[in-house]
């Protein structure tokens, strides 16, 4: 969809660069993390933290909430590590389960949603004048998303702001390709709905 496309810049926010890894480096980390390796873990820790963290802001949009939760994913994913076992997916496909969870839980004890009008504030080097134009286009997107029902959520954000592919949505939501597609097809026609015709391509 054009219009996410064209403002994945400010929900990126200003985050130095993550080097990849490769499958064999991912694998190996994975592999000694499982072992008890902290070092290693702290290796995954470092690829995936400002993906889960973005993943985690983008559904609660308060910072403090976020940072705690990424935590808690991190944490949580350390407890699992010695049951972990790689199949040769992307450790972010566990770190997302745990995130969705968390997020589930997160709003369950809070027993509200967060206010429709709190606005997505990542740090950005934009001009004064395109920031403003970004974040009211932002606000707008990120307003009609929570809209929406979390599953369709998880597959917006992960598909045209994390930019993962079909196959790695599909591991972390535990359903067939086929049916990401579908969700994907059905939320963007939802969210279209959603959004004022200068939004939508």
């Amino acid at each position: 969809m054009g219009s996410m496309k064209s403002y994945e810049g400010v929900w990126r926010g200003n985050f130095p660069p993550v080097r990849p890894f490769s499958m064999e480096e991912e694998a190996h980390y994975i592999l000694q993390a499982a072992k008890g390796d902290s070092e290693a873990f702290g290796a995954l820790y470092d690829r995936y933290h400002q993906q889960i963290y973005r993943f985690v802001y983008l559904k609660v949009s308060t910072k403090e909430d976020a940072e705690d939760i990424t935590h808690q994913v991190f944490l949580n994913a350390w407890k699992q590590m010695r049951r972990y076992t790689y199949t040769g997916h992307p450790f972010s496909s566990l770190l997302y389960r745990i995130a969705r969870n968390l997020v589930i839980d997160y709003y369950r004890a809070k027993k509200a949603q967060v206010s429709l009008e709190a606005a997505a504030e990542l740090p950005s080097n934009d001009a004064p004048d395109v920031r403003v134009e970004q974040q009211l286009a932002e606000r707008q997107v990120m307003r009609a998303i929570r809209l929406l029902k979390p599953d369709y959520q998880d597959v917006l954000i992960m598909r045209f702001i994390e930019e993962l592919s079909i196959k790695e949505v599909a591991a972390i939501l535990g359903k067939s390709e086929g049916a990401v597609k579908i969700l994907q097809y059905r939320a963007m026609q939802r969210l279209r709905k959603l959004l004022p015709p200068s939004l939508t391509p």
